[in-house]
């Protein structure tokens, strides 16, 4: 990648580079400590010499041969434990929690609701595949439109369109036209499920899916049919809305490069769509679904999003269950929408929020929208510093500087439609007395730990991508991370989370660069909601950029209110690239 949208892989590349230090000596003794399942010579003094530096100390000869029985012991509990088959769905038995969410009347008088316009069909199926989740829930209410030819739109536009985008891994035909007939028989009979009764949607592939392949974009799991069903799709499912395709995934949530190719962004189809909510945010933008649902643990809906133009909601942590969805990183892992706008993310969250007993982090909070609060009465932090940061540093060409200048004259511009709109806006800085950087370690090692089988039995060789920046050469690196300074990073890690809510003290939310400093990592790690929307179009080649709002723990009210207001006074995700049969045939 050459821009900002990158900035995620170059940061796992540092790491990557600081980590890989630690081969030698390391590596020796811990394939020492695996010698024994082989039978193979037990661990020895000269062995733990060589692994010391990767630990920060150093043992004199007596205290290395005092501690050899019980390392030798602890290879034979080591391939103990290898031999004990478990399945990506088990979790560690300890759960990391952002905060206790607040008591659901910890929210202000509700505003009153707006004025619904009049369901009016649009004069195309094109502009029909274009519609936002609540004009079409007016369309189908009014019966202007069927569920049935929702899906049937959608079914079309995905075959016409994914050659040319790769973003879907499975079409589920025969699902969606039963689950849109079942939606029409509902509706002409009364029952109305909410919001999203009778649209189409797309589904991420790490999302089980009962009856249907959930490949999380790997060729070592393509023919995998999971046996349990994502609470995600099951809320879905109840709520009337219609599953039309498993969307493309980068392989294991990493990147667009799947076992199928590379997903397009529909702005510019030469170009990735970004990861690993590839098909997801590339399906949206495209017109083939109204919504769908991505998954981020570092970026993976803020980055699509930006890449391909539409609006996408990181939840708080624990806000969304996880159980069913492939687990990557347990105390990172966040589930959320992908739609045109964030009001229509707001209407997604409302049905598939909630606690879960099938995953210990979910929680209850308060209804996520409509929004409890009038814009007036927020405060919103700006990161000032973040605004002024020149972005251009370490681009490889005077258009890529170009580029990222623009990049910047867009969120200039986005600070000036809030005053206007009378959004308060308040001088903040985000945390900077610990280190944030560093902390990808512990991304490192769950997701390690996470795939570990696919290291110690080889089949990791299989996968699509083998570079420096991908996950077999950092799964292997996993191993060598001392389990010590894995716990030394989740308690800096408290610190961090201590001081981003010094941050958010006199602050209801925060605006900021999408890829400013190390927001993006720091958020993830603390657990904080953002929304990232589109705020302009580059004038060399019409791509667009974005925007990032972040809120409180569980503050997902006020973070959709404020990106709201925005998206009302602006029309950038109202506007949709130009996919023409031509560039469709191309594919």
């Amino acid at each position: 990648m050459t821009e900002d949208v990158g900035r995620v892989d170059r940061e796992r590349r540092r790491l990557v580079t600081l980590l890989a230090g630690a081969g030698a000596g390391a590596a020796v003794f811990g394939r020492a400590l695996c010698a024994l399942a082989d039978g193979a010579a037990k661990v020895t003094a000269g062995m733990v010499k060589q692994a010391e530096w990767i630990s920060g100390v150093s043992f004199t000869d007596a205290e290395r041969d005092l501690m050899l029985s019980d390392l030798n012991e602890t290879a034979e509990g080591l391939a103990a434990l290898r031999a004990v088959a478990l399945d990506n769905a088990v979790p560690p038995a300890v759960a990391f929690s952002a905060a206790a969410p607040p008591p659901a009347d910890a929210v202000s008088v509700p505003v009153p609701p707006r004025r619904e316009r009049p369901a009016v069909r649009p004069p195309s199926d094109e502009e029909l595949a274009f519609a936002g989740v609540r004009e079409l829930g007016r369309l189908l209410r009014a019966r202007k439109v069927s569920s049935t030819e929702l899906t049937k739109l959608a079914l079309a536009r995905l075959r016409r369109y994914d050659p040319l985008l790769a973003c879907a891994v499975t079409v589920t035909e025969e699902l969606a036209l039963a689950q849109a007939k079942r939606a029409d028989e509902e509706l002409a009979a009364g029952k109305d499920r909410g919001a999203l009764h009778g649209v189409p949607w797309g589904a991420k592939d790490l999302i089980a899916v009962p009856g249907y392949p959930t490949t999380w974009g790997s060729p070592l799991f393509r023919e995998q049919v999971r046996p349990e069903t994502a609470t995600v799709y099951r809320r879905l499912e109840e709520a009337g809305a219609v599953l039309v395709a498993k969307t493309s995934v980068g392989e294991l949530a990493w990147g667009d490069v799947w076992f199928g190719g590379t997903t397009k962004n529909p702005w510019k189809p030469e170009q990735g769509s970004s990861g690993s909510s590839a098909g997801s945010a590339s399906a949206t933008a495209a017109g083939l679904v109204p919504f769908a649902i991505g998954t981020e643990t570092w970026g993976s809906i803020v980055s699509p999003c930006t890449r391909c133009g539409v609006t996408g909601l990181r939840p708080t942590f624990g806000r969304v269950s996880r159980h069913g969805v492939m687990a990557l990183s347990w105390t990172m892992d966040k589930v959320g929408p992908i739609a045109r706008s964030a009001e229509d993310c707001g209407l997604v969250l409302s049905a598939i929020a909630g606690k879960d007993p099938f995953d210990p982090v979910a929680m209850d909070g308060p209804a996520p929208w409509p929004a409890r609060r009038g814009v007036s009465e927020l405060r919103v932090g700006f990161v000032e510093e973040l605004f002024e940061e020149d972005r251009s540093e370490g681009a490889e060409s005077e258009e890529a500087k170009a580029r990222a200048a623009e990049w910047r004259e867009h969120d200039r511009r986005s600070l000036g439609v809030l005053r206007e709109l009378g959004v308060r806006l308040v001088p903040v800085k985000l945390p900077s007395r610990t280190p944030v950087a560093p902390l990808g370690m512990i991304l490192t090692a769950e997701a390690a730990a996470a795939f570990d089988t696919l290291v110690l039995d080889g089949r990791v060789k299989g996968m699509v991508r083998q570079t420096a920046d991908a996950w077999p050469n950092v799964f292997r690196q996993g191993r060598l991370l001392p389990a010590t300074d894995y716990l030394r990073a989740q308690r800096v890690r408290t610190l961090l989370m201590r001081e981003m809510e010094e941050c958010l003290r006199d602050v209801d939310l925060l605006v900021a660069p999408t890829f400013g400093g190390d927001a993006l990592l720091l958020t993830n790690l603390t657990g904080h909601p953002c929304v990232v929307l589109p705020n302009g179009f580059r004038l060399s080649d019409g791509t667009p950029t974005s925007l990032t709002f972040t809120g409180r723990l569980f503050g997902e009210n006020d973070l959709l209110a404020v990106a709201d207001l925005f998206q009302r006074a602006t029309d950038f995700h109202t506007r949709r690239p130009k996919l023409t049969e031509s560039t469709a045939a191309k594919g």
